[in-house]
C-alpha cells in the first residue's frame, strides 16, 4: 500500500486507488466532473492531533476553528462536534456558529472590520472576545456593552511588523496614549488577551519563534502601560496536516513553551487558532484533462476561479486514470479561465501519457480554495463528504446555487 500525498485517507493498493476506502473508479462513474471530496474522518484525526500535541505540553491550551478556512457548514459541525472553539470574522460566520451550537464562551469574533451590528450580536450572546485591530473600535465597543450593562472582554491584534503590515495595534505613543485613556474612562470593556498571527503555511519553529517574540515584546510595553494580559494568541499560520506530522507539532509546542518559561510573565491560557491544519488535507477536487497542449501544457476543466493561487494550497496533482505510471515528466498545468494567468501549476511531474479524458485528483484543497473562490461563469462543483464507507452530496448547485454564506 501506498499512501498519496502523504494522505492515509488516499491509498493505491494492488494497482488501485482507494479514496478513504472506496475504489476512486467507483465515485468517479458517478460524479461529473469537477467535483469536490471531503474526508470527515481526516478532519476528526488532524483535531485529535493538534490538541493531543498541545495538550501534552500545555495545560492551558485552548483551541479555535478558524471559520474563514472553510465554512461548509457539514465541515463546521464536525469540528463542533469535537469540542473545538470557532474564531470567527464576521456576522455571518458567527451567526452559523451559533446555529451550529458552539457554546458562546468557545467563539471569539473580531478583524479589521467591525460594524455595529456584529459587536451587539457579541455582546448580546455573551461571546468570549472580541479582536480588535483598531483602538477605536475598543471606544464603540464600551458604549454598546454599557447599552446592554455587560462588560465586554477584548483580545488585542497587535501588528506583527513582518513585510510593512499594516493589520493590527502598532503600540506607538499615540495609541498607548490612548489606550491609557480607555483603561481610565471605559468601564464595560476589559482587554484580556493579545493576539499575532504571523503568517500562512510556517513550517519551521523559527516562523513561530519570531511571532512569539514579537508577542512578549509587545506585552513588555503594555505592562509599562499599565495593562496586564490574561492570555495569549498566537493564531493559527500551520500548514496541512500531511506537511506537519504531529511530532513536529510537539516539538514547536516545546518550543513556544521553553521561550515562555525563560520570560518573567503570568498569563492564564495559551490560544491557537488553526484552520488549514484541520481541514486542508481534509479535501480533494477531481477534475478532467480536456485539452493537451504542446510543450507538455494540459488544461483542466478547473482553474483559479475555485482553485486559487491565493489559497496558498500545497497542491498535488495524480492521474488517476493512469495512476500506475509514474509521475516523474514535468507537465504544466492550466485551468479554464480564460487568461494566460490561470496556471495552477509549472513543470510539475506528471504521467508521461496525456490525453484528453484523463482524470485528475488534486489534493490539499479543503482549506480557503472554496473561501477565497471568486466562482466566475462557470457551474459550482458538487461537493460530497465520506465518513465510514458512506457518501453524502452536502452541496448540489443545481439546488443549493451557492455555498456561500448570508
Amino acid at each position: 500500500m501506498k499512501k498519496l500525498s502523504g494522505n492515509p485517507h488516499l491509498i493505491k493498493k494492488d494497482g488501485t486507488l482507494l479514496i478513504d476506502g472506496i475504489e476512486a473508479s467507483e465515485i468517479v462513474n458517478k460524479n461529473q466532473t469537477p467535483f469536490m471530496i471531503f474526508f470527515a474522518n481526516r478532519v476528526k484525526n488532524n483535531i485529535n492531533s493538534f490538541y493531543r500535541a498541545f495538550q501534552s505540553v500545555f495545560d492551558n491550551f485552548q483551541c479555535f476553528y478558524s471559520f474563514k478556512a472553510n465554512f461548509l457548514p457539514d465541515i463546521c459541525r464536525i469540528v463542533q462536534s469535537e469540542g473545538v472553539g470557532a474564531e470567527l470574522i464576521g456576522l455571518p460566520e458567527l451567526k452559523l456558529a451559533l446555529k451550529l451550537q458552539f457554546p458562546s464562551e468557545k467563539i471569539i469574533v473580531g478583524g479589521p472590520y467591525l460594524p455595529q451590528e456584529l459587536i451587539e450580536k457579541c455582546i448580546l450572546e455573551n461571546i468570549k472576545e472580541i479582536v480588535v485591530y483598531n483602538l477605536n473600535h475598543v471606544i464603540l465597543i464600551d458604549s454598546i456593552a454599557k447599552k446592554y450593562n455587560k462588560v465586554q472582554d477584548i483580545c488585542l491584534r497587535v501588528n506583527t511588523q513582518k513585510f510593512g503590515s499594516k493589520l493590527g495595534i502598532d503600540l506607538d505613543v499615540l495609541e498607548l496614549t490612548l489606550l491609557k485613556k480607555i483603561q481610565d474612562e471605559n468601564k464595560n470593556v476589559k482587554i484580556t488577551t493579545i493576539l499575532s498571527h504571523y503568517s500562512t503555511q510556517m513550517n519551521n519553529f523559527e516562523q513561530f519563534k519570531q511571532n512569539l517574540r514579537n508577542v512578549l515584546e509587545k506585552i513588555k510595553i503594555l505592562l509599562k502601560a499599565g495593562v496586564r494580559i490574561e492570555n495569549i494568541n498566537l493564531g493559527g499560520g500551520f500548514p496541512e496536516a500531511t506537511i506537519m506530522p504531529e511530532h513536529q507539532l510537539i516539538e514547536i509546542a516545546k518550543g513556544i513553551k521553553l521561550i515562555l518559561s525563560n520570560f518573567d510573565i503570568k498569563f492564564k491560557n495559551i490560544y491557537f487558532e488553526p484552520g488549514r491544519y484541520l481541514v486542508g488535507d481534509a479535501g480533494i477536487f477531481i477534475a478532467k484533462v480536456i485539452k493537451v497542449y504542446k510543450d507538455r501544457w494540459i488544461f483542466l476543466n478547473i482553474g483559479n476561479h475555485i482553485c486559487p493561487k491565493f489559497a496558498k494550497a500545497s497542491l498535488r496533482f495524480y492521474n488517476i486514470t493512469r495512476i500506475n505510471d509514474p509521475h516523474k515528466y514535468k507537465t504544466s498545468i492550466a485551468g479554464i479561465i480564460p487568461t494566460d494567468q490561470d496556471v495552477l501549476a509549472k513543470n510539475y511531474f506528471f504521467t508521461k501519457e496525456l490525453e484528453e479524458g484523463d482524470l485528475v485528483m488534486i489534493t490539499n484543497v479543503g482549506a480557503y480554495c472554496l473561501t477565497f473562490s471568486n466562482r466566475f461563469p462557470y457551474l459550482l462543483p458538487e461537493i460530497s463528504l465520506i465518513e465510514d464507507g458512506n457518501i453524502t452530496q452536502i452541496f448540489d448547485p443545481l439546488v443549493h446555487h451557492d455555498f456561500s454564506l448570508n
